[in-house]
């Protein structure tokens, strides 16, 4: 973001003329403010859910911004009665329903500023105002108290520091009682109302005098630190680990976090099986899951036997363990077929679909992201599917269309990408899977696992209920190509080479040995713009992406994205801004959470084709070629996505992949994290870091233990138990 002229702080008091602009989700919010002193100006901050004419005293500064001008920044702002005859006329028409603007003009005209006093005090004097009879003076009458109720309410819940929109929400979902909810037990907030989270809720709490050890501030603490080690990748917690977060996040002793996850346990907000925590979804699932393996092991396998009979081709020469995956699924209803990059899974795939298709099968191909569906798409010539899109998600009955009670029909399921997949959506796909319906995984199980919780291809490889075949001899290697062998190289604990090219032609990998992070993001600058483009003929916007390990630090996405979208899409062009981010015509983008509605996903790709300053909503067209509309208070849903994680790369390829490892990235630096950036590869890989970081990378094999009971549950299940 390009920097703002900053002057010193000030407070300003006077009136919102127009909301020009509001997010309900983070409460950031653009208007037109009409000062005491008859000045207007434009003002941004956390003002969402405020009403044209209501008039409140901010805390900010003044800033010259290079795209929309001066502006006011708002830090911090408390409401105030209506002060001038026309803003207490505006602030009527615009917030009590019923009141038009010639009503309210007379009801001004005739008590003035004294409007607001009358209204409080002596609401019967209304019959005064001529044209105003009794059923109408009723009907404001009541208007005026649920909007004086309304504006108490927030004038209270705003004191305890909770933003307007945070407010909206409250109201939204408890009516009239929001404050008394909040005075009762503020901790349901975080229950309750998405957005508030443990933490904020705890602040609002001690506000407003509950003790540091009270039962209602422990159970929440324990469904937040179980939450968060959720978001880690953990599916459950022992529940002496998870008493010992607790005791940390909340300053208390283990044995009153103890007692705080067993009233959790004991109100059903927290599950204990074996001796670990879950939430009640994790718990569903890892107890579901095997359940539904075993059912789909013990099929028939009427695909696989429909498949044996098929003649193989006599133009296609597979090796020994190629053939060893197709012939598993005669003998197994589920299979595994699993591998590095180049080792021929997609020739194995191709050749499954061709013998289901000669043998009439009903197949259905999915993954989980749309790029991987695209890619498998084009790789079978047939249509595949992201697993959402598949299985339909409804959001009326926030479920899944296709499930236990209505399964797919389809008798053979191949689904890639399978590290991908966490224990959560796994258990979602088996459920719909029909009971004789034969099921092939594809994925590299020495890729980074899940985002989500669960290490479920890992799981199911050692279950026994799984044929698995593991490829390892390397076909895609042709033209000197070593993308894919330094990625083997890595994989198994070397370090990737700079191998000159075949008779004569451009390499296809590149390591450059820098590990200062403001040389790196400048050279970057230089690679995406000047140098790829001029020496490799690719385009900056459609086939370059950059990998990173973190999000944060000069070469993080954040700094990247902000770098290249100044370079890439200039300054000069259609924008607008979303909360600090600015989004400009043409930028690459990236869903970051599951809109059910709109049918996206979160790490789906896409690019800004079309915005409506107007109409205030801008048209992204994504990978699998959708266009999707959005309102500009939607933007917090997506992200720049000139440079991505690396985690969020996986089921994707590119092109071109430049891919920084320096040593201030050493928190993250794992083998399978930079082999799984190495393999999003498909053209050219260009690797920036030092030998020290890389080395870091490709010696750390060990990987982050993972708390789930999933693997002895499927094994358990396998042997009868």
């Amino acid at each position: 973001m390009p920097e703002l002229q900053s002057l010193t702080k000030t407070r300003i008091s006077g009136e919102i003329l127009n909301m020009r602009f509001e997010n309900p989700e983070n409460g950031f919010a653009v208007v037109t403010f009409l000062a005491a002193d008859n000045t207007k100006f434009a003002a941004i901050g956390p003002l969402a859910g405020m009403t044209r004419g209501q008039f409140i005293e901010a805390d900010g500064y003044f800033e010259d911004h290079p795209e929309f001008g001066r502006q006011f920044r708002i830090d911090s702002y408390r409401i105030v009665p209506p002060v001038t005859t026309d803003g207490i006329a505006r602030f009527l028409r615009h917030s009590i329903p019923g009141i038009g603007p010639k009503t309210a003009a007379a009801i001004v005209e005739k008590f003035g500023r004294e409007t607001v006093t009358v209204l409080d005090l002596y609401p019967g004097r209304l019959k005064e105002v001529k044209k105003i009879g009794t059923k109408m003076a009723q009907k404001i009458i009541a208007a005026w108290k649920n909007s004086k109720d309304r504006r108490d309410d927030l004038i209270y819940l705003q004191g305890l520091g909770i933003t307007p929109a945070y407010c909206a929400r409250l109201f939204k979902q408890y009516g009239p009682e929001a404050v008394s909810v909040v005075r009762k037990n503020p901790y349901r907030l975080a229950e309750d109302v998405d957005g508030i989270g443990f933490l904020k809720a705890d602040m609002i709490a001690r506000s407003i005098g509950f003790a540091e050890n009270s039962s209602e501030r422990m159970q929440a603490a324990a469904v937040f630190a179980l939450n968060e080690m959720i978001g880690e990748g953990h599916v459950c917690a022992p529940a002496g680990e998870l008493a010992i977060r607790c005791s940390k996040l909340t300053g208390q002793s283990a044995e009153v976090a103890g007692k705080g996850i067993d009233d959790a346990l004991e109100r059903r907000l927290l599950y204990s099986l074996d001796g670990c925590i879950y939430t009640p979804s994790t718990a569903r699932a890892e107890l579901l899951l095997p359940e539904l393996t075993a059912k789909l092991a013990a099929g028939n396998n009427r695909a696989g036997k429909a498949m044996e009979k098929v003649p193989e081709r006599s133009d296609l020469q597979l090796d020994p363990l190629q053939k060893q995956a197709v012939e598993s699924l005669f003998r197994k209803p589920l299979n595994i077929i699993t591998g590095g990059p180049g080792v021929g899974k997609t020739t194995v795939v191709g050749e499954i679909v061709r013998r289901a298709r000669a043998a009439k099968l009903k197949i259905m191909l999915a993954a989980p992201t749309g790029r991987a569906a695209k890619r498998m798409s084009e790789s079978c010539n047939f249509t595949a599917k992201t697993i959402h899109r598949m299985l339909i998600f409804d959001p009326a009955s926030a479920r899944f269309k296709y499930n236990r009670g209505n399964p797919l029909e389809c008798d053979l399921l191949i689904v890639d990408e399978v590290s991908m997949l966490d224990i959560i959506l796994a258990t979602s796909l088996f459920a719909a899977i029909p009971g004789n319906c034969s099921v092939v995984l594809v994925g590299d199980a020495d890729q980074l696992p899940s985002v989500g919780p669960g290490s479920v291809l890992n799981d199911f490889i050692g279950s026994g209920f799984f044929g698995v075949t593991k490829l390892t001899k390397i076909f895609r290697q042709s033209h000197g190509s070593t993308i894919i062998t330094n990625a083997h190289r890595v994989n198994m604990g070397e370090f990737p080479v700079n191998l000159p090219s075949a008779d004569g032609q451009l390499s296809d990998f590149y390591w450059i040995d820098q590990d200062d992070s403001v040389k790196v993001a400048e050279m970057i600058e230089t690679l995406v713009v000047e140098r790829i483009p001029k020496r490799f003929g690719f385009d900056p916007m459609s086939d370059i992406q950059l990998l990173c390990p973190m999000n944060r630090g000069e070469c993080g996405t954040a700094s990247l994205n902000e770098r290249l979208s100044a370079l890439l899409r200039g300054n000069d062009g259609p924008s607008f801004q979303f909360g600090n981010s600015v989004f400009k015509l043409g930028d690459r983008v990236m869903q970051t959470a599951n809109n059910y509605d709109k049918n996206v996903f979160n790490g789906d790709l896409g690019q800004i084709i079309k915005l409506e300053s107007g109409t205030k909503k801008f048209y992204v067209c994504f990978d699998d070629e959708r266009f999707v509309e959005y309102s500009f208070d939607e933007a917090g849903e997506l992200s720049l996505a000139y440079a991505i994680t690396i985690h969020k790369s996986q089921g994707s390829e590119f092109p071109v992949v430049i891919l920084p490892v320096l040593t201030q990235h050493f928190v993250m630096l794992q083998r399978n994290l930079i082999y799984t950036g190495m393999t999003r590869a498909k053209k050219l890989l260009i690797l920036i870091g030092s030998r020290k970081a890389v080395e870091m990378a490709v010696k750390n094999a060990s990987r982050r233990p993972r708390f789930s009971n999933l693997g002895r549950r499927l094994l358990e299940a396998f042997h009868g138990k």
